[in-house]
């Protein structure tokens, strides 16, 4: 497959921001599986955060997928006819994965519902329907997520460094522009929790100088995040 004669650095850099979000994808879904594990279990786990942090997770794989669908894949299909297939393929994946995603939906909703009366009960449908449902679920984005990106990161990293570098910079700002904005302190923590991320350094080289700033703080709410999540470390 011959490159581009356009290509440039910006392909592998924007390889590398794709591992950095692959990573936070992958310890989300570890984490959110992890808190549902141990309030099933009976342990201190904040609902609130879980179901925030649950919340955010979903809608950041989403965004996610449906940025390669729309943005990136048909750039590829166009240069790299020979990978149309392949990419079909990681499409099809995508689509399995909303599926598991609007399960999971449901089952946060069950136990965010504020309508169940009594302190005691409201505690026993929680953790049935975090039992039942939730954390099958978690587990299942979990395991589909993780074969997904084994699958797609070699694709991505034969393809990339041969994008033209105009079409990069284009996709890079249109996603840049879509990306949801609430809760950066779950951004920064699992880009730096335990280690940093391969591709730190491009990946917040994206965010606006003030959120970079806010770097120790967003850390600091991370950290009391992950410790309202039953998490001891």
């Amino acid at each position: 497959m011959a490159a581009s004669p356009q290509a440039g650095a910006e392909g592998s850099r924007m390889y590398d921001e794709l591992l950095a979000v692959h990573m936070i994808m992958r310890r989300g879904t570890t984490l959110v599986t992890t808190s549902f594990a141990r309030l099933t279990a009976g342990e201190a786990v904040d609902v609130r955060a879980l179901v925030r942090t649950s919340r955010w997770l979903i809608a950041f794989v989403h965004h996610h997928h449906a940025s390669e669908d729309e943005l990136f894949w048909p750039v590829l299909r166009g240069l790299f006819p020979s990978s149309v297939a392949v990419l079909d393929a990681l499409t099809v994946e995508h689509e399995a994965l909303d599926v598991e995603l609007h399960t999971l939906t449901r089952a946060v909703d069950g136990i965010a519902d504020p309508a169940v009366a009594g302190e005691r009960a409201k505690t026993l449908a929680v953790v049935g329907q975090a039992a039942l449902a939730g954390l099958p679920s978690a587990q299942k984005v979990q395991d589909l997520l993780a074969a997904h990106l084994d699958r797609e990161e070699p694709v991505l990293r034969d393809l990339f460094p041969q994008v033209p570098d105009a079409d990069i910079v284009r996709v890079r700002k249109a996603i840049v522009h879509s990306a949801p904005r609430d809760s950066p302190h779950l951004v920064f923590g699992l880009m730096e929790d335990p280690v940093r991320v391969p591709g730190y350094a491009a990946m917040a080289a994206n965010f606006p100088p003030p959120l970079r700033w806010l770097r120790p703080l967003l850390l600091t709410r991370y950290r009391a995040t992950k410790k309202a999540l039953g998490a001891t470390r």
